[in-house]
């Protein structure tokens, strides 16, 4: 999976009047945004209306003096608006001259900073690149989306520490910036009062940094009813939809795709935010690692994967323990080279719990030997969750 890329609101003053840059931050906050660009007066008022990283302008005398860390309330420090970033003061012919990178390098290391830069010619794309070995951000705007030199921008800094923000003004400028080279911007900074392009641009976040997780079918090979023991539901925050469920099993290499109980039954309610996930010592993937069912509790995040095996994570708000009747299911499983591998999950034997086929999803009452079902098979073994090459035998 990809690292996370960052969504920050552009709200200072040149978005309006307080109450126009309240609904920016307010939509912002809703909609799950990482970040807020404000000035200093409004930090405070930021702060009133829910947690999310604030980034401030700095004052003007704050250019000359620097900041301590212990001085304002911002997460983070931008210099460079109303200065040299923005051509209100000519770039020196000097670098070392600078304002703003003088003012960047009496702060790094105290507390996150990051210079601004409206991308009006040359030499600011140079300016932008000096001033990173002195910045935890780089924030690059241009009046003219189609003319920001971003590609050159990200291509020299990607052996730096700071991460790049390019400035946009809609979801499809965001996703142009995000995947500009490849690896792309390390954030966008959007400028727009429009709250669905707002919510767009972070659902389109959301879906590349998740990425896809491969799949492949497994056979059926054995369904065997067991005793009662102790099973697992994972009840999450969000809804999930036919087709989607989790990575679980019991052997770390290859792991099934348990429906979530988002369709209806004859006998019981549909339950979209629920996986009945399976017996308390199964894995279950919650990102590039594994977990024990029996170890996740609420707020954790776990992930949630399709049929198509695209991935996305969910916030758990309680899991359920209960003794229930089990289901001893196993399958085979192509490694390649023309050899199958055992793999197999434990779940309850109930009507409603599902293994996701082909085609639909399955109850494991209906299971039977050679019925093809979604798995996700990994060549490594695990040590405490974290897959590692090693020799690992599990049965």
């Amino acid at each position: 999976m990809n690292e996370k890329k960052e969504i920050w609101i552009k709200a200072d003053a040149d978005a309006g009047t307080w109450e126009e840059r309240k609904a920016r931050i307010t939509a912002g906050l809703e909609s799950g945004v990482d970040g807020v660009l404000v000035e200093t007066e409004d930090i405070a008022k930021v702060e009133e209306l829910g947690r999310i990283t604030i980034a401030a302008f700095a004052a003007e005398s704050e250019l000359d003096e620097g900041r301590g860390e212990e001085e304002g309330e911002a997460d983070i420090v931008v210099y460079g608006k109303r200065s040299e970033g923005d051509g209100t003061t000519q770039i020196p012919s000097e670098i070392t001259e600078s304002r703003v990178l003088g003012a960047l390098k009496r702060t790094f290391g105290m507390k996150p900073n990051a210079g601004y830069i409206e991308l009006t010619g040359k030499d600011y794309e140079r300016f932008a690149v000096n001033i990173a070995d002195y910045s935890n951000y780089v924030i690059v705007i241009g009046k003219d989306w189609k003319i920001i030199p971003l590609e050159n921008i990200i291509a020299e800094l990607q052996h730096k520490e700071a991460k790049v923000i390019a400035g946009v003004q809609s979801a499809e400028e965001a996703r142009t910036a995000l995947e500009t080279l490849e690896y792309g911007a390390d954030g966008v900074l959007i400028d727009t009062d429009d709250v669905s392009e707002i919510k767009r641009a972070v659902e389109m976040r959301d879906a590349s940094t998740m990425g896809t997780i491969p799949l492949a079918t497994a056979r059926i090979t054995k369904v065997e009813e067991l005793e009662m023991g102790d099973r697992v539901c994972v009840d999450t925050c969000s809804l999930m939809v036919r087709g989607e469920g989790m990575l679980v099993g019991s052997q770390s290499f290859a792991l099934f795709l348990v429906h979530s109980e988002s369709e209806e039954s004859p006998y019981v309610a549909a339950r979209p935010f629920r996986v009945n996930a399976g017996a308390v010592y199964a894995y279950v993937l919650v990102g590039e690692k594994t977990r024990y069912l029996s170890e996740l509790k609420s707020g954790e995040e776990v992930l949630i994967v399709n049929a198509e095996g695209s991935a996305r994570k969910a916030v758990i708000g309680r899991v359920k323990i209960e003794k229930r009747p089990l289901m001893l299911v196993e399958a085979a499983v192509d490694v390649g080279v023309g050899a199958t591998r055992t793999c197999s999950i434990i779940l309850q034997n109930a009507e409603t719990i599902k293994l996701m086929g082909k085609d639909k999803p399955i109850s494991v009452v209906d299971l039977k030997a050679g019925d093809e079902v979604l798995v996700h098979v990994t060549e490594a073994a695990r040590h405490f969750g974290i897959a590692v090459e090693e020799m690992v035998i599990e049965r």
